[in-house]
């Protein structure tokens, strides 16, 4: 596993982390310290496996990912429909509390496009489920559901979603045989 993807790992399931921490606090005790202990202890795994990753020689197959213009371009568009899109959910729908589902849309979006500008058709399986886990919470938003639910689906279960990515990828890295 090259650098550049675990670079792109560890940022991702850094994001996870995030989405964890900062969402499981609106769930009713005694969830948010399980949540953000399962959390912390799901990176630390993510990190050491990536780390793990990094120290085998380098497998003979082509390198995917990495930070090209394509990715440069994508993350550019999330951007834009992050900020454009909270700032519709506040200002004009007053929907703040759905501001978590819109970000996990976003995100699951930005898998998608990235497993086509990476050809890992792996990441449309991470982008379709947090896209539907941030659709849903929207939906819980328009309907009138309590924050813990919108924080529960739009936010939590995304950020497993994306510890749980990177922990795919780095033990599917370890099972690729190097050539050294």
């Amino acid at each position: 596993m090259g650098r550049e993807q675990r670079l792109g790992l560890s940022i991702g399931s850094s994001f996870g982390l995030v989405f964890v921490l900062v969402n499981a606090g609106l769930l009713p005790s005694p969830w948010p310290l399980l949540l953000r202990l399962a959390g912390v202890l799901a990176f630390v795994g993510v990190q050491l496996a990536l780390w793990t990753a990094g120290r085998r020689p380098a497998a003979d197959r082509a390198q995917r990912g990495g930070f090209t213009r394509g990715y440069w371009l994508v993350v550019a568009v999330e951007v834009v429909a992050l900020f454009a899109g909270l700032q519709v959910l506040t200002r004009v729908l007053d929907a703040p509390e759905a501001g978590v589902a819109w970000v996990a849309v976003v995100v699951g979006l930005h898998f998608n496009a990235l497993a086509e500008v990476w050809q890992e058709m792996s990441l449309h399986v991470l982008g379709a489920a947090m896209t539907l886990c941030g659709a849903v919470g929207l939906l819980l938003a328009a309907t009138g559901a309590g924050e813990a639910a919108i924080a529960a689906v739009g936010g939590v279960v995304p950020g497993f979603l994306l510890l749980a990515g990177g922990a795919w990828a780095a033990s599917r890295a370890a099972r690729v045989p190097s050539h050294g």
